[in-house]
């Protein structure tokens, strides 16, 4: 069913639903727009009382699990899922928005996203409920309140608003009743929009940025613990994007992982960088990720990039060659390496011919398995015979996202000091 602009129409009442699964997307006049969905669950008040109900990209999952958001990598472009009967009772509403990545300091606007619509699913069926077309009537607007989900006599409505908004989406966080810091970037914070705001008002990207300074200082307790005060390496991350990870992509899993792996580099390398590589069959090199830029990283670099190959089987090798390729010849350097390779289905037998082949080089390789496979192959990591000094590990997470940032740590610098002594005994590493 097709609906109108100011429509209200029951989602519950006469059926059984108890999942919505609210699909967007759209299409732009130039690839370098970027389009970006929130929720925002409200109470009677129409206030968003607590940062963590603001759900997005930066903030994927409610916090009792009922709201969810992610980014899909074909037909659709995201999606918000929502477990009726698992919201608070003080959730009435949830306001569901489209916002224009930066659209004033860029000049990109409402009339350059092309087509969008809204397709409200029963999450459990899949059927197609309801379809909303918007945005037609809209131009210099760099948000839209699409529409709001709401509680009535029991039951759940949805009205078709298609209202846009100016000063993207920091305008929605204010209007919703957030807060935010005059000072702060709201592009840290996974907004969509840098603007001027009330300077009395607290910093939803603070929490962000304290997060990356907290986990440097238990970084940094971890080094002295392990004794590598003081000790540089470059700090790389190998991304599995295979299709078994597709929904730890989804979820933001992979994207806390990147915030945990970034501080350790924050502490080992003096650029503060890390380099990163995704893989399945094929491999591709992405740009480091900085204490600048990292807010949006998986979202803008990986599930927005249509270059990668994504959600294929796995294939390590070719990418582990890449790496060994750019720190030993287009980047030959005697600083250490330290790659962390994240991988949730275990590797192909060949991957033991390229850990052999490189233990003459600055290189060690961290595995981290995550997720319930057997890993026949990396288990045999310590056993492996025929190399020059032992140069790779591997640690068993079965959910990463629940170890706590102390004991992950703790993990994946438990073995690195003994690898840098004995490569600095075989000549391999500066002394």
């Amino acid at each position: 069913m097709q609906l109108l602009k100011g429509q209200k129409v029951d989602i519950t009442r006469g059926r059984k639903v108890a999942s919505l699964s609210l699909n967007f997307g759209w299409a732009t006049a130039s690839a370098e727009i970027g389009i970006d969905v929130a929720a925002f669950l409200l109470t009677e008040q129409n206030r968003c009382e607590r940062d963590e109900d603001f759900i997005f990209y930066g903030n994927p999952l409610s916090s009792n699990g009922a709201v969810a958001h992610s980014a899909l990598t074909q037909g659709d472009k995201e999606a918000v899922t929502i477990s009726l009967y698992k919201l608070p009772a003080d959730v009435t509403k949830i306001a569901l928005s489209v916002t224009i990545y930066e659209g004033e300091k860029l000049g990109h606007s409402m009339k350059d996203l092309v087509a969008p619509y809204l397709r409200i699913m029963d999450h459990d069926s899949g059927e197609e409920l309801f379809r909303f077309e918007y945005g037609l009537d809209l131009s210099a607007e760099t948000a839209i309140v699409v529409g709001e989900l709401y509680r009535h006599a029991g039951e759940w409505k949805f009205t078709a608003i298609g209202s846009g908004f100016n000063g993207g989406l920091a305008a929605l966080c204010t209007h919703y009743g957030l807060e935010l810091e005059e000072a702060a970037t709201l592009e840290v914070a996974a907004t969509a929009e840098t603007v001027e705001v009330v300077p009395e008002a607290k910093a939803m990207a603070k929490n962000v940025l304290s997060s990356i300074d907290l986990r440097k200082k238990i970084v940094e307790f971890t080094l002295e613990k392990k004794q590598l005060t003081g000790v540089s390496a470059r700090v790389g991350i190998v991304l599995d994007i295979t299709g078994s990870m597709k929904t730890l992509y989804n979820n933001g899993t992979v994207q806390e992982v990147v915030e945990r792996i970034l501080a350790v580099a924050s502490k080992f390398d003096d650029n503060g960088s890390l380099d990163v590589w995704v893989y399945d069959t094929e491999f591709s090199r992405l740009p480091p990720v900085t204490e600048q830029e990292f807010g949006r990283y998986v979202f803008t670099h990986i599930l927005n990039n249509n270059a990668i190959h994504k959600f294929g089987r796995n294939n390590e090798p070719p990418v582990m060659e890449d790496i060994i390729h750019k720190y030993t010849v287009e980047e030959k350097d005697p600083t250490p390496v330290f790659i962390i390779f994240i991988n949730d289905g275990g590797v192909v037998r060949p991957t033991k011919k390229v850990i052999m082949s490189s233990s003459v080089q600055p290189i060690f390789w961290q595995f981290v398995g995550i997720g319930d496979s057997d890993f026949e192959v990396l288990k045999q990591l310590d056993t492996m015979t025929g190399r020059l000094v032992d140069n790779a590990s591997f640690i068993h997470l079965d959910r990463i996202e629940e170890v706590s940032d102390e004991e992950l740590y703790d993990q994946l610098l438990n073995e690195f000091p003994q690898w840098l002594k004995a490569a600095k005994g075989k000549g391999i590493i500066q002394a």
